[in-house]
């Protein structure tokens, strides 16, 4: 094998030797005999010979001189690796940075060969993830998602026992998937546990582990200073607030608490029932009524008061109120309408593009890093970190989303020292909404259909030391029946005018059954889609299918096969492929509402194409989820602010949607009713909607 396609089977059970036959091809890599490690240097004939009759591909690695590894070696091979704590930071930017400066891909390959069994293996497949998308000559490559590298992240303990018995015992093409309760964290004792169909969605939580190998915090500045960086970390994270919310409404619940006394005990616990693999130890539970604590754990090199959170807390509030930063040299760097958020992103994260990390700190991190270690704080019990360590797992926590509605409000303290928008920049003139609705097939105009789908994961690459062939688990996730917009624009000039669609969907009453004032709806408006659009003279009919979205990925893309043939072949699309897997899963665009039918408002808008364009050279491929995703090599495609025209405090006398309307907005009634069954794609009229890949 030549292309540079070799190198994914390096994902391939990670934590078996690189020597022994990888995938379904059974790809073996011939290395010279001083990359194998010093343990296995004694008998190196006998092992580097002894899986030559089960090999049908060979792939060659060159020998070279290899780089100096030992900063990423201090991390133990079987210890738990967390993206937030500082000195795994540190250790994955520098296998990052070596990887990134290799100069040939026959270089890479053989670094990452001699690596991978020497360095932790959730270090080496983040690193690996990291370096392939932003290599020019790997960016073509599909990452595997991680719940095929790593399913234990990602699914109950138990299931994996079951998994070696059933490779053990049942040939290949004779096993049976293995089934995964949607209940199997907690009881419906518990509140929270309505949501966690929500939380626990394989989906979702491949998105946010994605978007942060599209926007790793730390590494080469090449690869981390992205158009609109920091900006993207506040949107990203306030559309997963705003879409959790839907759901907690959805389900006859309150809207989520913000976490912001960090003394007081957390009412939420959660008790994730994973077990690590690789690091052979079980992820520890949160017991309601835990409270954070000073943490020192000298094994992890990590020191911190809470206090030093509240301080970095109340700096960052003090930089919003004075409308500037300090930055390292002691210079004001006003907070300005264009560019503020986007630095107070890369403040609040921090990311390395923070302009004075020593005075305003890590509060976004180190705050994940508090919480995951709040069962042990000072490593007294020799207890790893929790699932708020891993961003593979964080978002399966209640107090993920009471943390971040807190982080949320740091940036919404800034918007609200913006001005509101005028009319000017809201309206279009001679562009008049004259009608919206949505249709599904089979249901009335404006309802929305969801119901329960069951959609099967392949464990084989992530199960070491286990007979080949698919091995299958099967899940219980919502979906939703495609849906189309239909909109009607009058453009009422003489000519042709260009905008950008703009939709939005959000709830209409409270817990109480009220109806949200703008104030309170603005910060729970979904985005749904944003699309560019050519209005002819006259009457416009514009129809737009929801597998459009700009926010959401195929489903193909989110649970693809590094095996299977669903992929561009060549081409600008190959190269744009792999970013595509950032982005909202597609089976959760729409909230679950309920079987009464839960009202919401779908608002759209046309805005000016002279205020939202970006001149810049046509985008290639696939950009679908450019929305939280931005679109790779290139500007974010929008030049307004990420969440216009509802990321600001509204013009005064406005109280209510209806009332914030101009001629090229408008807004109709939603219902979305759910099915409390689990649905075949034929009744779904949803074909598409399939995540298996079985």
């Amino acid at each position: 094998m030549a292309d540079n396609s070799s190198i994914l089977y390096l994902f391939d059970r990670p934590a078996e030797p690189v020597y022994v036959p990888k995938g379904e091809q059974r790809v073996a890599f011939e290395i010279p005999a001083n990359y194998l490690p010093d343990r296995y240097r004694s008998v190196a004939t006998e092992v580097l010979t002894r899986y030559n009759d089960d090999t049908k591909m060979k792939v060659q690695v060159k020998s070279i001189s290899i780089p100096d590894l030992s900063v990423p070696m201090q991390l133990g091979r079987r210890e738990a690796f967390s993206l937030f704590i500082p000195l795994h930071r540190k250790l994955a930017a520098r296998l990052i940075d070596i990887f990134i400066n290799l100069r040939t891909y026959e270089d890479f390959l053989s670094v990452a060969v001699y690596s991978r069994d020497r360095l932790n293996p959730n270090l080496f497949i983040y690193a690996l993830s990291v370096a392939i998308l932003h290599r020019p000559d790997t960016k073509n490559l599909p990452i595997p998602p991680l719940s095929e590298i790593f399913p234990d992240k990602f699914m109950d303990g138990s299931v994996f026992s079951r998994a070696k018995e059933e490779a053990n015992v049942v040939p290949a093409g004779a096993r049976v998937p293995i089934e995964i309760p949607l209940d199997y964290t907690a009881s419906d004792l518990d509140e929270e546990h309505r949501v966690a169909y929500f939380r626990e969605d394989i989906g979702i939580n491949l998105h946010h582990w994605h978007w942060h190998l599209v926007f790793p915090f730390d590494g080469p500045r090449s690869i981390v200073d992205k158009d609109r960086r920091g900006e993207l970390f506040y949107y990203m994270h306030q559309q997963m607030m705003a879409r959790y919310n839907a759901e907690r409404l959805s389900n006859g619940m309150n809207r989520v608490r913000r976490f912001i006394n960090w003394r007081e005990p957390i009412p939420e616990g959660y008790f994730p029932k994973l077990d690590s693999q690789v690091a052979s130890r079980t992820w520890p539970a949160r017991p309601t009524g835990s409270v954070l604590k000073d943490i020192n754990r000298q094994a992890d090199q990590v020191n911190f008061d809470i206090q030093d959170l509240e301080r970095f807390r109340d700096r960052i509030y003090e930089a919003i109120h004075t409308g500037a930063i300090i930055n390292a040299r002691g210079e004001r760097v006003p907070l300005t309408e264009k560019d503020g958020v986007d630095m107070l992103g890369n403040l609040i994260e921090s990311s390395i593009l923070s302009l004075n990390p020593n005075l305003y700190g890590d509060l976004h991190n180190m705050g994940h890093v508090a919480i995951s270690f709040c069962h042990d704080p000072d490593n007294r019990y020799l207890e790893s970190f929790g699932i708020m360590g891993d961003p593979a797992t964080a978002m399966r926590d209640p107090i993920f989303y009471a943390f971040h509605a807190f982080i949320n409000d740091v940036f919404v303290e800034h918007k609200n020292t913006l001005s509101p928008y005028t009319n000017q920049q809201l309206d279009y003139p001679g562009i008049e909404i004259k009608g919206i609705e949505v249709q599904t097939p089979s249901q009335p105009t404006n309802v929305l259909s969801t119901f329960w789908s069951k959609s099967d994961v392949d464990l084989s690459r992530g199960l070491d030391f286990t007979p080949r062939g698919p091995i299958l688990a099967r899940f219980t996730h919502l979906n939703h029946a495609r849906f189309n917009y239909n909109i009607v624009v009058n453009n009422r000039s003489n000519s042709t005018k260009r905008g950008t669609v703009r939709i939005y969907l959000g709830p209409k009453r409270d817990e109480r059954g009220l109806p949200f004032t703008l104030e309170n709806q603005r910060g729970l408006m979904m985005e749904m889609e944003k699309f560019k659009v050519t209005l002819k003279p006259g009457e416009n009919r514009i129809v737009r299918s929801s597998s459009q979205s700009s926010v959401t990925i195929p489903f193909e893309r989110t649970f693809r096969n590094l095996e299977e043939q669903n992929r561009p072949s060549a081409g600008p699309a190959l190269e744009q492929f792999n970013l595509c897997g950032c982005g909202w899963p597609e089976h959760m665009l729409v909230p679950k509402g309920n079987k009464g039918g839960f009202p919401m408002e779908l608002f759209v808008m046309v805005s000016d194409i002279e205020g939202d364009e970006i001149v810049q050279s046509e985008v290639g491929g696939c950009n679908d989820a450019a929305s939280f995703c931005g679109v790779r090599d290139r500007k974010y495609p929008d030049a307004r602010p990420m969440g216009y025209p509802f990321d600001r405090r509204s013009r005064d006398g406005v109280n209510t949607l209806a009332q914030f309307l101009s001629g090229n907005m408008a807004v109709t009634d939603v219902n979305i009713r759910f099915t409390d069954q689990v649905l075949p794609r034929t009744r779904s009229e949803s074909t598409g909607n399939s995540l298996s890949f079985s």
